[in-house]
């Protein structure tokens, strides 16, 4: 049997403001968004070109769903965005607002950079070394 990861779930404030920065601030597409009903959605985003694994964003609907918003991973990095272009990418999130933590650092296995979303979530953003 083949197996692999196809989603994460991220808990989020709003769907249309996550579309948005998903979006516009890291250039995803947005794959799907059906209506569930009672205000709940089915939203699905990944970078573009590549729908093999995707997010899925699902709105905070209980106390403790809105508590975990920006908190995914207890304050430690969870999202790991590789790409092939550093430069091209750290200035789209430059521009759209994004948080760093840090200056691009190169490393042994390429040049990374902390940030953090719209909602406080760690990510990383990584062009490996060829």
């Amino acid at each position: 049997m083949k197996r692999y990861i196809a989603m994460i779930a991220v808990v989020v404030r709003d769907y249309d403001e996550a579309i948005a920065w998903y979006r516009d601030a890291m250039g995803f597409e947005l794959l799907e968004d059906s209506d569930q009903g009672a205000g709940k959605r089915w939203v699905r985003m990944a970078p573009a070109g590549n729908a093999h694994f995707s997010l899925l964003l699902a709105k905070a609907a209980k106390p403790a769903q809105e508590a975990a918003v920006g908190n995914q991973h207890g304050g430690r990095v969870g999202f790991f965005l590789h790409t092939d272009d550093f430069a091209r990418d750290h200035a789209r999130l430059s521009a759209a607002g994004a948080h760093f933590e840090e200056s691009p650092r190169h490393e042994a296995y390429g040049t990374v950079v902390v940030f953090r979303d719209l909602y406080g979530n760690r990510w990383d953003l990584i062009e490996p070394r060829a």
